[in-house]
């Protein structure tokens, strides 16, 4: 899948092979090539994951020439159809995984009572060889990729260490450790699969076919040859198969599985709907909007396993840091050996000590403790329909202190209405109604995507009046609008409007105008002047007014933020400052600032950022695109269908659900602490193991225990934020 990126720049996320082990050099040795190859920017690779996110240059190369360019180096590639795959294949090598443990315990039990109860020395032998092969196999696999690359990892400090236990005649310790080894790689790798698959389960919830209408029947066709403008039929109780628009038919429709929505949602002709959710009540029948590989639910999915493939920070610096780590245990383990000996010890508890003291050391725990936490969250989000668009951002959502809001849209419900129309008593021509004034209003606003113009067009259509044609349509953002109707020009805009653009043109009837606009404004509307240009003459026809309805939900939204540690709540809007204002007080906001021009709006996020440093800023998507790319953290409402949405933000909101942003947030903050406690654990266990190694010393066994022990652990915490509830 190729996402566009700002100028010629792409991202595309190539599923690759699969290989099992915790070594990293093949993966970096595929990095190191793919960034030598021209227009490549940057390039993360995962064969643990599956998958190889490129950055580059569209203007110099292609997601063509970098799979040509995966495959020049011996890395195969998986079925990349639109809908992803895992599963087979990766549930066939978990189980295989899961057999190997269990010959492995069972040759290591067999080995170990042999030798107890004075057995025959070949069936001894025979169990710990068969928990030797069965339990080093993927580690040496793993180990011997390493060393191809001249590079050295965690498979092979275990396969080292395990061999010296078989070489001082410690078998059963070095089986141990292959056991607890390759059972906690195994859970590791559950845990991620099973990340992955809570949001590919999404995929399952699309019939694989559609009921169309054809020529007045209905015909049963594969959704995969279903076309744009094809219409379907859906009843009661079945899952819709593709995004669409109702185009007869009135029912509610269960959309929890993409937008988090726990109340089914009226739907009659003209609402749009998503593929995957269920037609409660009603038959409806849907004209497609979008193709099977193109539907929300699928675009979802890739947008999470990208994600997934996006390193949050602290991996990227536990990744920097495990070659040279692996390094130092190396040497800290040859100088265990090479100095007592240099003092005289004895080579056999020398050399015990040093494969403890290996063992003890390894990072095991370190390197899956932030994945397996930030894939579970990337997932559990997911399932609420929040997208996450990287574990990065994972992190950022932790440690927000100011959150500002667009109002329209987002604190409010975004359906403006006309209120008012009043044309000016002493307009000159007696004949103009206020239907007539509505009519001049709605043939201007007709061709803007404002959300007053579309009130105002609506409230025509609802009055069923007559709308000349507009022509020469200019705006001008966040004050208003013109363009020629009939025998003149026809202005909308605000006080601001007024006051600027026609700043130079005498304006007959402006401050009567201005006038009932405060008078309108104080009473919490948002109101607009209408005036018309003859020749040189232009005079104030009258007045619009507006309102827009708070969420019901604002106001505790904003004080669940504040619960959560945000210290200020800020609301940006074109809009002007007393009705803002009122807004503001209803729901709790702190500051607001209005009248909001988009520029002014990057501008008053920054001085947030260098006011409180890590700034969210909540919008629609569209309009507030460069504001959410200023803040530190961007999020998206109503993502679901719309894709400007899904490609602005670093959080997208699939619904319109105010109670997800502080789940956002609530999510980052325990994913936060649960990395703090991965890591806690993980630092804590190799402390306390190699001081007391270099102290007192400890049997290899306890060691190994404790090594993959808190392995283990780090990975089933993090597995835990599968579960996150608001």
């Amino acid at each position: 899948m190729t996402v566009t990126e700002p100028s010629s720049l792409s991202t595309c996320t190539l599923q690759v092979e699969r290989r099992g082990g915790r070594g990293k050099a093949g993966a970096r040795t595929l990095e190191r090539h793919l960034q030598d190859t021209p227009g490549v920017r940057d390039v993360d690779v995962s064969f643990r994951k599956g998958s190889a996110q490129i950055t580059y240059d569209g203007s110099i190369t292609s997601e063509k020439a970098l799979r040509r360019a995966v495959r020049d180096r011996g890395v195969s590639l998986r079925d990349e159809s639109g809908t992803p795959t895992d599963d087979v294949g990766t549930r066939s090598e978990l189980r295989r995984e899961a057999v190997f443990v269990g010959l492995t315990l069972v040759g290591m039990v067999t080995g170990f009572v042999t030798g107890w109860l004075n057995g025959p020395p070949l069936l001894m032998w025979v169990g710990y060889g068969v928990a030797y092969v069965f339990g080093g196999w993927y580690g040496l696999e793993g180990a011997i990729e390493t060393l191809r690359h001249r590079a050295v990892d965690i498979d092979l400090l275990m396969i080292v260490a395990a061999l010296g236990a078989l070489s001082i005649g410690a078998p059963f310790e070095g089986a141990m450790l292959l056991f607890l080894f390759s059972l906690s790689n195994t859970l590791q790798h559950y845990a991620i699969g099973r990340s992955r698959r809570a949001i590919k389960s999404l995929v399952e919830m699309r019939p694989d076919e559609a009921q169309l209408l054809r020529d007045g029947e209905e015909v049963t066709v594969p959704i995969d040859e279903v076309d744009i403008g094809d219409v379907f039929v859906v009843r009661p109780g079945d899952r819709i198969p593709l995004d669409g628009v109702v185009a007869a038919g009135e029912g509610t429709v269960d959309q929890a599985s993409l937008t988090g929505e726990s109340v089914p949602v009226p739907k009659a002709p003209g609402d749009e709907v998503f593929g995957g959710t269920i037609n409660e009540s009603g038959s409806l029948e849907i004209e497609v909007t979008r193709r099977a590989h193109e539907s929300a639910i699928t675009r979802l999915i890739h947008m999470v396993e990208r994600a997934q493939s996006e390193k949050a920070p602290t991996q990227r610096l536990i990744d920097r840091l495990e070659q040279p780590y692996v390094l130092g245990v190396f040497a800290l383990t040859v100088a265990a050996i090479g100095i007592p000996l240099a003092l005289g010890d004895e080579f056999t508890s020398t050399f015990y000590r040093a494969m403890t003291l290996m063992v003890a050391a390894s990072p095991c725990a370190v390197i899956i403790s932030t994945p397996a936490a930030v894939l579970s969250a990337i997932a559990s989000g997911g399932k609420q329909g929040v997208l996450f668009k990287g574990g990065e951002h994972v992190e950022t959502a932790a440690s927000i202190d100011a959150v500002a809001f667009d109002k329209t849209g987002t604190l409010t419900r975004g359906d403006t209405q006309l209120t008012d129309v009043s044309v000016r008593g002493d307009v000159a021509d007696g004949a103009l109604t206020d239907d007539g004034l509505l009519s001049l209003a709605a043939a201007v606003q007709a061709r803007s995507e404002h959300h007053l113009a579309r009130a105002t067009v609506t409230a025509a259509e609802d009055r069923s009046l007559g709308v000349p044609a507009a022509r020469r349509f200019q705006s001008v953002a966040g004050k208003g609008v013109r363009a020629d109707v009939e025998d003149g020009t026809v202005h909308i805009g605000n006080r601001s409007y007024f006051e600027t653009v026609l700043g130079d043109t005498a304006v007959d009837g402006l401050e009567p105008g201005l006038e009932r606009l405060r008078t309108l404004e104080a009473e919490g509307k948002t109101s607009v002047l209408v005036a018309r240009e003859d020749g040189d003459d232009v005079a104030v026809l009258g007045w619009l007014a507006f309102t827009d309805t708070v969420r019901p939900d604002a106001a505790e939204m904003i004080a669940n933020l504040r619960s959560l540690g945000v210290e200020h709540v800020v609301m940006l809007t074109g809009d002007n400052e007393r009705v803002a204002r009122r807004i503001a007080d209803e729901v709790g906001i702190d500051e607001v600032q209005a009248e909001l021009l988009p520029e002014e709006k990057v501008a008053t996020i920054e001085d947030l950022v260098a006011r409180y440093e890590n700034v969210a800023m909540v919008g629609d998507g569209v309009n507030d695109a460069p504001a959410l790319a200023t803040a530190t953290l961007g999020i998206a409402m109503g993502g679901a269908g719309t894709d400007v949405a899904l490609e602005t933000a670093d959080v997208v909101l699939m619904g319109d659900d105010l109670s997800k942003i502080p789940y956002v947030l609530g999510l980052g903050r325990k994913t936060r602490r649960t990395l703090v406690v991965n890591l806690a654990i993980a630092f804590g266990a190799i402390a306390l193991m190699v001081s007391t190694i270099l102290l007192r010393g400890i049997p290899l066994p306890l060691a190994v225990v404790g090594h993959e022990g808190s392995t283990v652990l780090v990975s089933l915490n993090g597995l835990r934020l599968l579960g996150y509830r608001e």
